[in-house]
This record gives structure tokens, sequence and C-alpha cells, in this order.
């Protein structure tokens, strides 16, 4: 702490002056100790000044006996992927109780570069919460990737010093990390004495204790608990993920409670979280409520999402209730259903229902899809061989199964019994690239469903079950630059517009919500399978870090241990 600072804040901490705030009759959730304390806290400035039942303050708030813990903290979110403006996703998520967000704008980097960047700092900067950022590492995620923009070490030099990047963002190019890819180190090198992110889903033991010893910190990629305790026996700090796809806490808080293994370097985050789910079952709060449930004890739960998290990333001055620390605070009712009564920021509440102010978006950022009108006959698919691989999407996950299966040859694969067409078409610089394949498990009849949001490179990602609805939908993703939508028997049924790099919009989230909740049941009642978003999932089907199979504008890719590369 500053000198300056503490000689403002030192007499009331001391008790020779009345504190600003006081929070009386609160149960102290603290995270050093394991204890409840029941306890009064002092706030000046929103700084913590101590806990103690001595403190009075020239304002007090009466708890009543509820408890009160740090803010939560989200290790790891892309904004992008709520498709709402930024600061209506951390307003909607901090009345939860979420008052720290570690953001990694990889989506907007990857379609405008450092724009997107400046944009998400820009957009979070006057919001009721801390939003960090990672800088984005893999712009493009692969060297096949057909993205917006390229985003190297020297892009990243003028970022560097930013109080509000906190290191360097998820590595997805585990192969160029293993590798000793000197463009990659370049990358390591600016922020060697930050925390650097990993996303490593499938790494075998060597490969994952290479991928440690670049200096890899974190990851939020294990989908299951074994795998979760390989990366923590290495030191590689695991995020266990709930978001609206990949949903990942039952299996390994159920591991770790199973086998009784320390959590101190486990945290929570949520990846990517559509606003509506937010809405229904809470943000961070739901995934340390989903963890009691499991049997953790509720102060690892609560540790895991506030002082463990804190540390990683080294906020030393955020995720605990001491002296010095930011006042951040979730006030609940009890440690099993953590019903959030209310949230402050830096000592100051919450107000859930003020009205969120949105900048303006720089128009550039408005016109990022460029494409000419496709036709049916861009999605022919010959089969020309006895065995064609198939992506098998997988039930609430985002991996999926390479499927091998015995089709007919002819000159176009028509739909059928279940297998459907699934494209990525190149939307960046107009190339013309568009990749067709054929998966299973989706499930739509009768129509097609389009996304301009498709990790990482957000190319144009397309499902149908003709060929005819597969070019509707792709024409009218062009036609408002970036959104979603359902197509059913020739016709648009209806389109949410995202024009925001085509990722995200300005309106407001309660009209998205009810857009996105109509266009939802109308996927379901085409036969979309309930095991899936029928958006989120599909904006993962061309992700070319995630095994086993993706579809890219260059065709269709094998993710493997073994070897990666474009099938034939």
């Amino acid at each position: 702490m500053k000198y300056e600072t503490y000689k403002k804040l030192a007499n009331a901490t001391l008790g020779k002056v009345k504190a600003d705030l006081v929070f009386r009759n609160c149960k102290v959730v603290d995270v050093f100790t394991g204890e409840i304390v029941e306890s009064n806290i002092a706030v000046k400035d929103g700084i913590i000044l101590g806990v103690s039942k001595s403190y009075y303050g020239k304002k007090e708030i009466d708890l009543k006996g509820a408890y009160i813990a740090p803010g939560f903290i989200d290790a790891h979110l892309h904004l992008e992927s709520t498709m709402v403006a930024p600061a209506e996703l951390v307003a909607t998520a901090a009345s939860f109780g979420t008052t720290t967000f570690i953001v990694d704008p990889h989506e907007a980097t990857n379609v405008s570069g450092a724009d997107g960047i400046r944009y998400i700092l820009d957009q979070t900067e006057k919001s009721q919460a801390n939003v960090f950022v990672m800088m984005p590492s893999c712009v493009p995620a692969t060297d096949i990737d057909d993205n917006g923009c390229m985003f190297a070490a020297n892009d990243m030099y003028p970022f560097v010093g930013n109080e509000r990047i906190l290191g360097l963002g998820e590595v997805m190019d585990d192969h160029a990390v293993i590798n000793g890819d000197p463009r990659m180190f370049a990358k390591f090198a600016l922020f060697e004495h930050q925390t650097i992110d990993g996303h490593a889903p499938y790494l075998p033991n060597r490969m994952l204790s290479a991928y440690k010893l670049a200096g890899v910190d974190t990851d939020h990629e294990a989908s299951s608990f074994e795998y979760a305790l390989e990366e923590a026996r290495r030191g590689i700090h695991v995020h266990v993920r709930e978001g609206s796809a990949a949903h990942n806490v039952d299996d390994i808080i159920s591991g770790i409670v199973r086998t009784g293994i320390d959590t101190e370097h486990f945290s929570f985050c949520t990846d990517d979280k559509h606003i509506e789910d937010i809405l229904r079952e809470g943000h961070i709060v739901y995934n340390v409520r989903r963890a009691v449930q499991l049997g953790l004890d509720p102060f690892k739960a609560i540790k895991m999402a506030t002082i463990n998290t804190a540390k990683c990333y080294g906020l030393k001055h955020m995720g605990a209730i001491a002296p010095g620390y930011q006042a951040d605070f979730v006030i609940f009712d009890n440690m099993k259903d953590f019903n959030v009564l209310d949230v402050y920021f830096k000592g100051r509440r919450i107000d859930r229902d003020a009205p969120v102010k949105v900048k303006k978006c720089p128009p550039h950022l408005k016109r990022t899809v460029h494409l000419d009108k496709v036709t049916p006959d861009d999605f022919v698919l010959p089969i020309r061989s006895g065995t064609t691989h198939v992506i098998g999407m997988e039930p609430q996950q985002i991996v999926t199964k390479d499927l091998t299966e015995h089709f007919s040859k002819t000159l176009n694969f028509i739909p059928h019994d279940g297998y459907l067409k699934i494209a990525a078409v190149e939307r960046h610089q107009n190339s013309g690239k568009i990749g067709v394949a054929v998966t299973k498990g989706y499930g739509i009849k009768g129509g097609a469903i389009a996304s301009s949001v498709s990790h990482d490179s957000h190319n144009i990602i397309v499902i149908g079950d003709n060929d005819h609805d597969i070019a509707v939908a792709v024409n009218e993703i062009a036609r408002v630059q970036g959104g979603y939508t359902v197509v059913e028997n020739g016709k648009v049924f209806e389109t949410l517009p995202l024009p925001i790099m085509g990722l995200m919009t300005d309106v407001h989230f309660e009209e998205v919500n009810k857009k996105l909740r109509v266009m939802k049941e109308k996927a379901y009642e085409m036969g979309v399978s309930k095991d899936f978003d029928p958006f989120i999932t599909l904006s993962f089907m061309a992700l070319t870090v995630i095994p086993e199979l993706r579809v890219t504008p260059r065709g269709l890719y094998r993710v493997s241990e073994k070897g990666s590369g474009f099938i034939k």
C-alpha cells in the first residue's frame, strides 16, 4: 500500500476515528482459516480497514446474521461469447456475486486484432466490477485457421505494462509450445513474470510435462477428474469450468471429494456462458453451490471462487475479507444454497435494477462479414470411398468423436437417419473457402441453423439436413453482418443479429434473451437434441484445438495426440 493511502486509512483502522462504512452482525467467511467469524467489517474508500466488533461507522449496515464472503472471481471467460455488450454481461453476472472477471478477448482479436482488445478494455472500464484482461496468445489459434487478423508478439508489446493486463491468455497451440516455436516463446518472454494461461485438453504424460516446463501456469480444459489430477500434480492450476456448453464441475469435484486431495490449486471459471443461463442459475455462485451439493466442503468451494484465483493471478488485494483488501463482498443466506442477498463492489452496493450504460461501438467493428452470396451447389459433398469420417457430437461436451461410417458412393451426400451436413464458410477475406463434412448427434430436421460465432476463427458455421436451407442460413448471416439464424423449410424463422464483429450486439440483454429463447425452442422443436445448446455447441465445431474432428473452411480436420491434420 502506498504511504499516502496508508496515512489516510490508518486512523480509522486504529479506531481513532469512525470508519466511513461498517457492516454489523456479519457471519464473515474467513478464507484463510476456514472459520465463520461473527464480527463487523469496517470500510473506507473501497478498502477493508479491519474485521472487529469494536468498529463503528459514519454509516452502518446491519446484516442481521447473514453470511458475507469475498466477491467471487471468474478465473477465465470470453465476454464476446455471451453475445451482449461486455458491460451488460459484467453487470448481470455481478448481480449474482461475481465481482472480478479475468477475460480473454481472443474472440474479438481473431476478428479485429488489437482493435478488438481495445473495444473490450474500453467497454468495461467503468463497470461496477474488476475486469482484467489476458493477452490473446494464439491469433490465429493454429496455422491452418482462416481468421480475420494476425496477432504476434510485436502486436502485444503496446499492451505490456497496462495494469489491467494480467498475463498471457490461453495457449491453444500446444504443439508450438512443446516443439519450442520461437514465435510462441517471444510471447512467453513478454509475460514471464505474470500468469500464462493454458489450453491443453488431451496432452499425454510427457507432453503435458513439457507444456508445464515451458511456463504454462493454468488450464481450464480438463473435462475429467483424472486429467485434472494429472495437471495438478504437475503444478498446473486447474480452473474447473461450468459454462453453457462445457460442464466439468460434476466430474472434477466428485473426484476431489472422493480422493480428498488439496484444492488450493483449483479455481472456478465459466469460459463461455450465455446470459439466459446466468439469469436462470447464477454465475460463479452456481459452481460454488453445485460443488457443495456434490459434497465439497463449503469453505473449499468459496476459496476456489475467491482467494485461490486471486493468488494465481497476483491479485494481492482481492479474494479475502481482511485489512488492505478491496471491499468486494457477496452476501448470502446460508452455506448450502448460497442465495445471493446483496453484492458490494469497492464498498458500494450494486443496484441490480440500475440501467447499464453501453458505449457506442466504432462503426468499422460492425462491418466484419465479407462474403458473396452462396448457393446450394457450394455445399455439395461427394462420397468417393467406402469409409467416411463423421463428426460425432457428444452430449454436454465440446469434444467430438471420430466416427467411421460406410455410405454409398454418390456425387452429393444427402443427409438421412440422423446424419447431417455441417460446413464452415470463410467470412473475413471473402476467399470462397467452404469446408463441408458429415456429422451425427445434433438432430435437426427440415432446416438449418447457422452462426458467425464459431471458435476461434469465427467464420460462419452451419448445420442442416438439406443444401438449400444451409445456403439460405449462410446468406442470412451475411445479410445481418453476423449472428444466429434458424431456417425452416426454405424460410428464415428468426435471426438474432450480432453485428459487433459478428459476435455481439448492443441491444439490451432482455430483448436478446427473449429472441434467443424463441429460437432455441424452435431448434428443439425441429429435432435438435436437448443434450445440446443449439448455438453454443455448434460454435465449437470448427475449433481446431479440441479433439477429435472439426470442420474448417479448408475441410475436415482431425485433432489427435498422435498427429493432427486434414482428412482427405
